[in-house]
């Protein structure tokens, strides 16, 4: 998915936790999509601190996106328990069809994508550094967004 593209919908998802979500709910809101994996140990490390952004961001929307990387990761039990574990309390989409992976032509986990108020993709990173990359990014379109609230 390249830069400054639409945001595609978050549809065929299989199972959603947390509440669901669509393209229309997030509109006019900064908003962090964050693909994970239950079989991905640098996205186990990196979920508390996706719950410290949630804290410290209230305006930021995050959607996570669990993206099976094997058979045993469609275990949607398993998925859930992961969430309960590292207290994931924002949406989770369990895509165990690939459609919305498919629809950010997304390959890796973690994986981050970061639109502006207008739905617009400003950020994207992958990968052991993405979290710490996604930072400046993230300082950038939350203060646009307070200079036009």
């Amino acid at each position: 998915m390249r830069l400054r593209t639409e945001m595609p919908a978050l549809s065929g998802i299989t199972e959603w936790v947390n509440g669901e979500v669509n393209k229309n709910d997030l509109a006019s809101k900064p908003v962090l999509v964050h693909f994970w994996s239950i079989s991905c140990g640098m996205c186990k490390e990196s979920l508390p601190e996706i719950n410290k952004m949630r804290e410290a961001y209230p305006d930021l929307q995050i959607v996570g996106i669990h993206m099976p990387r094997s058979e045993k990761d469609t275990n949607i039990v398993a998925v859930k328990e992961t969430i309960a574990k590292y207290e994931l309390q924002h949406a989770q989409g369990i895509d165990n069809e690939h459609n919305v992976v498919d629809a950010f032509q997304n390959e890796f986990v973690p994986a981050f994508y970061l639109f502006d108020r207008e739905g617009v993709l400003r950020h994207r990173s992958a990968g052991e550094k993405a979290l710490s990359m996604l930072k400046k990014p993230l300082e950038r379109v939350l203060q646009a967004e307070a200079t036009t609230s």
